[in-house]
């Protein structure tokens, strides 16, 4: 009977995925890692959180969180909960959004044809209102949301690049951003210099769109920590809804 049962078990976990096995679904209030099948086109593992009332509503607000460089790895999740809202949740915080919060493998780049694969999957899978999507980044994940908005310059609500930068040409001369955009910088960052931001809002400025930059004097890389702890960036994300 023992050898029967013992062999049962294995066949079941031969046919069925790890990550099926292991993974928490996601819940109400619940900030669960999620790993996508091998034949799925998102390419990412990822955090997601779920707002308490989300059974309450027919739809919520996404607001998708890409980290810096520092905290890429093979499947290891665990560092995107050192910085920005993934860890803030981590810490007991309650947020309005879907929060998702994917990693970028070592060595990698946030790519916004993946990132569009990946919204267009979160879209699909649970209940979120196209109209309120929300992009922030810090450093790397600043870059990336730059990007996400210049490939997708409607799409987005309003984004919250962080000591980031990006292809300010591509903003004057190829696709004028139409989101509402809030970047952040400290003014003594040697990691991504303050001209970043500042030469990225300009262009947006100059095209007609709605740029604003915050720079905190006397703050180096780290520019995000205060950022992420300051409820009116959550306010001012909340205010903003698409055209879509």
């Amino acid at each position: 009977m023992i050898r029967r049962c013992f062999g049962v078990c294995i066949a079941f976990l031969l046919i069925t995925p790890l990550a099926a096995v292991v993974a928490e679904e996601p819940g109400p209030g619940k900030q669960v890692i999620v790993r996508p099948p091998a034949e799925s086109t998102v390419k990412h593992n990822h955090w997601v959180y779920l707002p308490e009332d989300y059974n309450q509503k027919s739809s919520h607000p996404l607001l998708l969180f890409l980290h810096g460089a520092g905290e890429r790895g093979e499947d290891q999740l665990d560092r995107v909960l050192v910085h920005g809202p993934p860890k803030l949740i981590a810490q007991g915080k309650h947020f309005p959004f879907i929060v998702v919060s994917p990693q970028c493998k070592t060595g990698g780049w946030w790519e916004a044809a993946e990132l569009r694969e990946l919204v267009d999957h979160l879209e699909s899978t649970y209940k979120i209102d196209p109209q309120r999507l929300y992009v922030t980044g810090l450093s790397m994940g600043g870059f990336g949301t730059w990007s996400m908005s210049l490939n997708e310059p409607t799409r987005y609500a309003a984004i919250a690049p962080i000591c980031g930068g990006g292809n300010a040409i591509a903003v004057k001369y190829i696709s004028p951003i139409q989101t509402p955009i809030w970047a952040f910088h400290g003014d003594s960052d040697n990691a991504v210099p303050l001209s970043e931001s500042e030469e990225m809002v300009e262009a947006v400025q100059q095209r007609g769109g709605k740029a604003k930059l915050t720079v905190y004097p006397n703050v180096g890389h780290d520019s995000w920590t205060q950022t992420y702890d300051n409820p009116k960036l959550y306010e001012w994300l909340e205010s903003h809804q698409g055209s879509e």
